[in-house]
């Protein structure tokens, strides 16, 4: 790559690329130089350069050169607290590996790699869950600086009590005219890249990877940011993979910043809980998203929309179009009932009957998804789980075609993470809860049950919903106290017993 004249190589500062020696320092010398100057770019040359957290500044770029790795180090005491945005709240936690607060014109690009060494920091999670104690003066510090928020907060996120609130590998907050292109981001000690406040931000040509069993180890979290452009990127994570946010209940209704105009094209997901998910931190609103030509592979979820009570908020205006998915566990969850996270000692969160609606009942609705293909699907075909107040609206799926596993043994799971739990095996779509549902030319091969199953679901459109293979004395639709259902096809005027509805 040519470089102006404005570049500033962190080796000229002393820095030392034999993966033992500490060059904080000398990396902080160069960003520092870059800066006063006016601007420029930083480069990092091939080597293994351990450092401590790296901050930068406005109109920098910092680039890494093919064979480089900032390796990170897992020393906590290196990290001192800082103000962000942990797990949709505002607070202070431990400073991010990466980081940058404020700025405009910055960068990060090249060939090179960012590892956040997080095995020490996901060893800690691991004692937290399994009941035990953690202390250190770096989380008393922090528990002394968000005490307030610490009393005024019911949650049920493993790290509160202690104030192990690790860092994510990459932040920028509230920032402008962000770019992140090329690099590889792998081993975050938390979410790998957060992006939070960011306005006209691209990601382009990213690799994304923790371990599968990272904790908490989501790919790319979008949260209250504006114009967004995610493209040709890849994913292979312990959790989430690209995952949009907005804030967790009263704090992020609060500060009331939606995530908005976000266009994700061209990107591949291997593994993880979700390709492409929106909440469960959704309280400041989620819309005007379009998401196109991506591949999920392996992933449990792939279309997934999750939130609760808690929440509030709103997801809605929702374009995915020319998806495919192959050995997913649900490639569509749409669940307003989502388990984690809620007050459990509130009968009116954990109701499974109506309750009125509230600042905190979640509105989803608007969603559009096309030409989807999905083989090898274990659990469900689609699961759409609504609140009895406030159902899902105006979901349209048309020219999508789901095949479920044949494999007998094949066990299934959770389509989502509902209240009561729902396991389900090679079953077909599932909508509770639901209103305005329309289905055009759609094709689920279940192994077992119905194509579409419907309960308490209200103006239900179907054209052309059709099985490959029909089962013995089972319908291809399935509905309960289902108000309104319209049926249209040729497999409709075929079949005898097409449509089965209880009371």
């Amino acid at each position: 790559m040519c470089f102006s004249l404005a570049h500033y190589a962190i080796t000229d500062f002393g820095a030392i690329g034999d993966g033992t020696t500490l060059n904080t320092d000398a990396i902080a010398a160069a960003i520092e130089q870059c800066a006063s100057a006016g601007g420029g770019t930083v480069v990092v040359p091939a080597g293994r350069f351990l450092t401590g957290p790296v901050r930068l500044q406005s109109r920098i770029t910092l680039y890494l050169e093919a064979g480089a790795v900032l390796l990170f180090s897992d020393d906590f005491s290196h990290y001192p607290p800082v103000w962000t945005r942990w797990s949709g709240y505002e607070c202070h936690g431990f400073t991010p590996l990466l980081f940058g607060s404020g700025l405009t014109q910055v960068s990060v690009k090249g060939e090179g790699c960012l590892d956040g060494q997080g095995h020490a920091w996901w060893a800690v999670n691991q004692r937290l869950r399994r009941g035990e104690r953690y202390r250190s003066p770096q989380t008393d510090l922090l528990a002394k600086l968000n005490e307030q928020l610490i009393h005024a907060v019911a949650t049920n996120i493993v790290e509160w009590d202690s104030q192990f609130l690790r860092p994510p590998l990459l932040q920028f907050l509230d920032c402008r005219h962000v770019k992140i292109e090329g690099v590889t981001l792998r081993n975050s000690p938390f979410w790998n890249t957060h992006l939070v406040y960011c306005q006209d931000v691209q990601v382009r040509g990213v690799r994304f990877q923790n371990p599968s069993d990272t904790p908490n180890g989501d790919g790319l979290d979008i949260d209250s940011c504006t114009n967004v452009r995610v493209s040709d990127c890849c994913f292979d994570v312990g959790d989430d993979c690209l995952c949009l946010k907005s804030g967790i209940n009263e704090d992020g209704r609060r500060v009331g910043r939606p995530t908005e105009n976000v266009t994700v094209t061209n990107c591949t997901m291997l593994h993880g809980h979700g390709g492409i998910v929106f909440g469960s931190e959704n309280s400041g609103g989620i819309r005007n998203v379009t998401v196109s030509n991506c591949q999920f592979i392996g992933t449990d979820r792939g279309i997934r929309i999750k939130t609760n009570r808690m929440r509030g908020g709103y997801i809605r205006h929702l374009l995915l179009n020319n998806i495919y998915m192959e050995d997913v566990l649900c490639p569509l969850a749409i669940n307003a009932f989502y388990r984690h996270g809620v007050d459990e000692s509130d009968p009116l969160i954990i109701a499974e009957e109506a309750v009125p609606v509230t600042e905190k009942t979640p509105i989803v609705e608007h969603v559009r998804i096309s030409n989807v293909t999905a083989t090898g699907c274990r659990a469900a075909a689609g699961f759409i789980y609504g609140l009895p107040e406030m159902p899902i609206r105006d979901v349209v799926l048309s020219d999508v075609s789901i095949a479920m596993s044949r494999d007998a043994a094949e066990a299934g799971g959770e389509p989502d993470m509902v209240r009561p739990t729902l396991v389900m095996a090679g079953a077909g779509i599932y909508a509770q809860y639901a209103e305005g549902l329309e289905l055009y030319r759609v094709q689920v091969d279940t192994r077992q049950g119905p194509a579409l199953t419907l309960k308490e679901t209200a103006n239900t459109a179907i054209h052309h919903l059709s099985m490959k293979r029909l089962h013995p004395d089972t319908p291809v639709v399935a509905a309960e106290r289902a108000k309104e259902v319209h049926i249209e096809g040729r497999q409709a005027a075929q079949h005898p017993r097409y449509l089965l509805e209880r009371e």
